[in-house]
């Protein structure tokens, strides 16, 4: 019988929450159960296992990433597309370190296609198509832009830039500059 109150959307976002302040690896169903004070065979009348919990906070997370930079991006076209979508990707990982680990989660193909990760890279090709590139440039583009970001904002998380005076924030600000003018001048095959 499901308890009062308990919902898949409720346990999605609560686990969510708790990936931000605790981590994504340790998100458990235990550790859900406890914070509704309840036993873990009554999250199971919801979730079928840990696995689909996993599953469900990096969807979640997909969502919300995709839904920021569509924000980000409306109206917006060629360096300032590029630099509003970087720092739609670098606020959300900030804000949500947690989600932002689960949206690396790895995902079974069908799982992934009917994810928010389809919108993200249809945002990055709409982005790349302002700076005219095409098959197959566009895909490595794409690769660079995400390698890029994702490891930016992962050495940053880490505090693997606290080793020098100059900001994060100066950095980054370099970097999309130095993208920028990759793109605008991609080198032929």
């Amino acid at each position: 019988m499901a308890r009062t109150g308990l919902t898949v959307e409720r346990l999605i976002q609560a686990a969510a929450e708790m990936a931000d302040e605790v981590g994504f690896e340790n998100v458990t169903v235990s550790a859900l159960a406890r914070r509704f004070g309840v036993k873990d065979a009554s999250l199971y009348f919801h979730l079928r296992n840990a696995r689909e919990l996993r599953v469900q906070v990096a969807m979640l997370a997909l969502q919300e990433m995709a839904d920021a930079a569509a924000d980000a991006l409306a109206g917006r076209a060629g360096k300032d597309a590029l630099v509003a979508f970087a720092n739609a990707y670098r606020d959300y990982a900030t804000r949500h370190p947690g989600r932002y680990a689960a949206a690396q989660l790895q995902l079974d193909r069908e799982t992934a296609e009917a994810s928010a990760a389809r919108r993200h890279a249809e945002m990055t090709r709409a982005i790349l198509r302002g700076y005219q590139l095409a098959e197959p440039d566009q895909t490595d583009a794409v690769r660079l832009l995400g390698s890029t970001f994702h490891g930016y904002v992962t050495l940053e998380r880490a505090g693997g830039f606290r080793h020098t005076p100059r900001t994060t924030d100066a950095t980054w600000s370099r970097t999309l500059d130095a993208l920028d003018a990759l793109l605008r001048n991609w080198p032929p095959q």
